[in-house]
């Protein structure tokens, strides 16, 4: 068995550990990881990693002092080994795994859909992050759609809930939407939403000057605006921000030249993992906290399919990310790299902010 780990107290160090293949117990099977997306979404993982608990999805090896973990990955797996009889070697799985090649489950509530892992570790966890798709139960399954589905599912879920929460609450009766980080795919699957809206307000982009032109021609933002342009936003108008890069100079600066016209900031994502707290940290201090909050998609999904129910929740969030996954074949190039130790320069990059916001990242692990 081999995982890529990730050092919890520097995201910028990795290393791959190999250990034997642990046995399989009763009622649990082994799979095979065959490929798995990679995003910002995932250094998000790793920054919250100990606040939300993504570190206690997948139990690390050889790491007595439990300083290494495992950054969540979403991808496909083969079961090669099964003590579960309606589960059979062979069978496709789609769902949440560490980066690595190999992982036992214990499969619960088992449906010719899927079921969810039962492992003691994640009972706690967050249900969304535990349930695997069977492909075989999938009437619509088309495996020329695996990356896109790897890349963009666990975003655009994301980009669905946020889009939701802002519509349900009359997006807090502002006149514009600012959207930090507007180039990273979440953002962009809000930005498309929220343009199908016919009552959204006006959506303002902000992301760096290396991505403004990509940006600009994704066609889902009214306006566009570089970081080092922040004077050119709107001030006067009420604003609701979405923020996917916890940036807090970014943050700061806004929260402070909005003043009361910062109606509600939902942070999203935190890829900016090594942005401490100082006391010294002025602009960190000017965000207004009392109209700061974290958005946790998992707890809005478990929201809406208790008002609408599984079937009314699953059939509003696959029109969503439907139409959303057949516009990113615009703007969306798949790069796909072979094997974990290629991987980690790109990983690498991730971590560094230095990515090119138009690729998917797609490991491949195995041809299966």
């Amino acid at each position: 068995m081999r995982q890529l780990q990730t050092l919890k107290s520097d995201l910028s160090k990795t290393r791959i550990i190999e250990t034997k293949n642990s046995d399989i117990q009763e009622e649990e099977i082994s799979v095979s990881i065959e490929s798995f997306a990679f995003t910002s979404n995932n250094v998000t993982y790793g920054v919250a990693g100990d606040t939300i608990g993504y570190w206690q999805f997948f139990k690390t090896t050889e790491d007595t002092n439990n300083d290494w973990g495992c950054i969540p990955v979403w991808g496909f797996a083969k079961i090669i080994k099964s003590n579960v009889e309606e589960l059979i070697v062979g069978e496709r799985l789609f769902g949440y795994f560490p980066p690595g090649d190999i992982l036992n489950l214990k499969p619960i509530k088992v449906t010719n859909q899927g079921f969810a892992d039962g492992k003691d570790h994640r009972k706690d966890l967050p249900a969304v992050y535990n349930n695997y798709l069977r492909l075989s139960g999938d009437i619509n399954y088309d495996s020329s759609l695996d990356n896109i589905r790897s890349l963009l599912f666990p975003l655009h879920i994301t980009s669905f809930c946020i889009c939701d929460a802002l519509e349900d609450e009359a997006y807090f009766g502002s006149d514009q939407i600012i959207i930090v980080s507007a180039s990273s795919k979440t953002a962009i699957g809000v930005a498309q939403g929220l343009q199908e809206a016919s009552n959204a307000p006006s959506i303002i982009g902000l992301t760096s000057q290396k991505n403004l032109d990509f940006v600009k021609n994704l066609g889902c933002y009214d306006e566009v605006i570089a970081y080092d342009r922040l004077s050119d936003i709107n001030f006067n108008l009420k604003s609701v921000m979405v923020d996917m890069a916890g940036s807090r100079e970014i943050l700061g600066t806004l929260h402070g030249s909005l003043g009361d016209k910062m109606l509600k900031c939902l942070t999203v994502g935190m890829t900016h993992w090594d942005n401490e707290v100082t006391a010294e940290d002025a602009l960190g201090q000017a965000m207004l906290r009392e109209r700061t909050e974290f958005f946790f998609a998992p707890a809005h999904i478990q929201k809406r399919v208790k008002d609408w129910g599984h079937e009314g929740y699953n059939q509003k969030t696959n029109e969503f990310m439907k139409t959303r996954s057949n516009q990113s074949i615009d703007w969306m190039q798949v790069k796909k790299i072979a094997g974990l130790e290629n991987f980690i320069s790109t990983y690498e990059k991730f971590v560094s902010g230095d990515i090119n916001p138009n690729e998917g990242i797609i490991v491949e692990l195995s041809d299966g």
